[in-house]
This record gives C-alpha cells, sequence and structure tokens, in this order.
C-alpha cells in the first residue's frame, strides 16, 4: 500500500534520543525529528545547552526533554536509554551524533588523546547501540543513525587522526550490526556529513588549544576551497537527512551511508 507522503515523515508517537543534541548538527537534527512529530530527548553532556535547546522547541508545542549524559560511560548510556523508556513508553529512533575532534598531529598525540576520542565517538556507539536495541527487539523494531563523516571515508586534514580511525570504525559498526539487527527490523544507517557550520567548527577555525591556531585556521580554509558548493552546509542539512532515515521514507535502507558533503569528497 503506497502511504501519502505526509504519513511517510509523520513521527508522531515515536520516542527519539539524539546525543550530542544540545547545539550544531544534534539539535538540527532535534528540531527536523520534533517538528515531524517525535518525542526527542536530547542527550548531552553540557545539560544548560541541553535545557535550553529543550525549551526552545518546548516552546514550539514540541514533546522534548533533557538529559546530561557522558556517552563514553555505560551507566550514563543505560539511564539515557531508561529514561527515554519511561518517560516516552518506547524508544524507537535512536542518532549517535555526539562526537569530539580535538586536532593534533600523531607526532604530538598522547595514548589519552587517542582514547579519549575512540571512547566518545565510537565507544559510545557501541554502547547506544547496545542498549537501545535491547528496548526495540520486544517492540518490534526501530531505527539507529549514526553520525559519521567524509573522514570515514577520506582524511580531510591533518590532526585527525584519532577522529579518522573512530570515524572509520563508526561506519564499519554501521553495517556489521544493521547485518545483525535486521531481523529485529532494526535498520541501521550512517550520515556523512561534510563541512557543516557548527560551534566546534568554528572553535577549531579559531584555533584549539592543542595546535597552532594560525595552521588550523589555514587548514579549515583550504577545506573549504575545495568544496565544489563553494559553502560549509547547515546543521538543518543534516537534520532533514536524519529525518529522511527515521521515517518510513526510508523503509528499504539499512546498512547505507549518506554522504552529505556539498560535493567535497569529488574534489
Amino acid at each position: 500500500m503506497i502511504k501519502d507522503l505526509s504519513e511517510l515523515c509523520n513521527l508522531s508517537g515515536k520516542a527519539a534520543i539524539v546525543t550530542g543534541g544540545a547545539k550544531g548538527i544534534g539539535l538540527g537534527i532535534c528540531y527536523r525529528l520534533a517538528e515531524a512529530g517525535a518525542h526527542v530527548l536530547i542527550a548531552d553532556i553540557d545539560l544548560n545547552g541541553a535545557e535550553k535547546a529543550a525549551a526552545d522547541l518546548s516552546a514550539k508545542g514540541w514533546s522534548v526533554k533533557a538529559i546530561e549524559v557522558d556517552v563514553s560511560k555505560e551507566a550514563d548510556v543505560q539511564r539515557m536509554i531508561t529514561l527515554c523508556h519511561e518517560t516516552f513508553g518506547s524508544v524507537d529512533i535512536l542518532v549517535n551524533n555526539a562526537g569530539i575532534y580535538p586536532p593534533v598531529p600523531v607526532e604530538n598525540m598522547t595514548e589519552e588523546d587517542f582514547e579519549r576520542v575512540m571512547h566518545v565517538n565510537l565507544r559510545s556507539c557501541f554502547l547506544t547501540t547496545k542498549h537501545a536495541a535491547e528496548i526495540m527487539k520486544p517492540q518490534g523494531g526501530g531505527k539507529i543513525i549514526n553520525i559519521t563523516s567524509i573522514d570515514a571515508l577520506h582524511p580531510s586534514m591533518i590532526g585527525l587522526a584519532h577522529y579518522d580511525a573512530s570515524k572509520h570504525g563508526m561506519w564499519g559498526f554501521t553495517k556489521n550490526s544493521a547485518l545483525e539487527l535486521s531481523r529485529y527490523n532494526i535498520w541501521v544507517n550512517a550520515i556523512a556529513p561534510g563541512g557543516v557550520a557548527t560551534p566546534g567548527v568554528a572553535s577549531m577555525q579559531s584555533g584549539a588549544p592543542q595546535t597552532d591556531p594560525e595552521a588550523s585556521k589555514k587548514q579549515v580554509e583550504a577545506f573549504m576551497s575545495r568544496i565544489p558548493m563553494h559553502r560549509m552546509g547547515e546543521p538543518d542539512e543534516i537534520g532533514k537527512v536524519a529525518l529522511f532515515l527515521a521515517s518510513d521514507m526510508a523503509s528499504y535502507m539499512t546498512g547505507s551511508q549518506i554522504v552529505v558533503d556539498g560535493g567535497a569528497l569529488l574534489a
């Protein structure tokens, strides 16, 4: 049976978790899912930011709550999943968006630098998927969306070896977990953003403490100059793709990665 377009994009009654949802790409995703009718739990290590985002979206009449979470810690992840289930009655959509990318060349990278990025970006994806799937299986299914990066396919700049390793790992984890969870009607897909105008990217462009500010700024500017569309993306441009994957529009997709990069990989 062919559904109407309005029905295909309707997430009413669905419960969604968006990690790193307080700002940037995560907030763009929260906006579109909430607008489509989903109950949205904004999970972020920045509680003040998450609460502000939740208040702003709730003011539009949407169902949104905030929670403070360190996604690299299993106890926090379990608490997040439980809160969503107890508050909204289900866990239907999980968006693994939380991630960090402090630039530092390998020659200056410490074991702690590497492990922190891997724990926040990759270990968290394993933890959230494992515990969300425990709820999704008896429900009869769900959608998991992992926010990777074009760096999962091709490196963008020196200083992101740990980040690139984590994103390649997320893409591999996406494909294998999609294979494992498909029999439970849990679809697992990924979005690979290119350069997107977010507070984190702005911080990189101004120069992070771990690297030379001027060199960092020049690297970002050089990357932007190679984008065929000649601009950075906007968080909403990732949010719209997340809505597509979370909805029935993507009913025959699992184990896929959608590149949203303004054509950057073409260069």
